[in-house]
């Protein structure tokens, strides 16, 4: 199985509001070739583009991979560490506080990608230095400059 190690972000400003989203791809054979994705929407919230970034990232892929996947989302991160996808859908896709699950539709694709690669998520704290996540949230500026023409 081939290996990926996949930055992302993004990011909404106001939130919610106009949203970037971006995500580097590097393979570890080869690290000094790399691939940038970005995009964005005029109307959404920062959850669901660093969701977005995921799932772009993992649609990149053109076969299944053992992903080393770096986020500086904890909410993206803790829902597959954590369990809370598991928990979710327990509960007929509630929350603890028994409301709807925000952003399900694209936790449902998420999942889908997540079946046929074997991705180990881990946590990264933004805007620390961190070469590939700060490579990621000027791709979420870029993604967010492009709506505004």
């Amino acid at each position: 199985m081939d290996e990926v190690v996949i930055y992302s972000d993004g990011g909404c400003s106001p939130n919610p509001g106009p949203g970037g989203w971006g995500a580097v791809l590097i393979s570890p054979k080869h690290p000094d070739k790399t691939k940038e994705l970005c995009g964005g929407e005029k109307d959404t919230t920062n959850n669901r583009m660093e969701l977005t970034a995921a799932i772009r990232a993992l649609e990149a892929l053109r076969r299944p991979c053992k992903v080393h996947f770096h986020t500086d989302s904890q909410y993206l991160q803790k829902a597959f560490v954590n369990g809370w996808l598991e928990k979710w859908q327990e509960k007929g896709w509630k929350t603890a506080g028994k409301k709807p699950v925000k952003n399900k539709d694209l936790w449902l694709k998420l999942l889908e990608l997540t079946d046929v690669h074997d991705v180990q998520w881990n946590w990264v704290r933004g805007h620390s230095g961190d070469k590939y996540n700060e490579l990621c949230d000027r791709l979420v500026a870029k993604a967010r400059e492009n709506l505004n023409g």
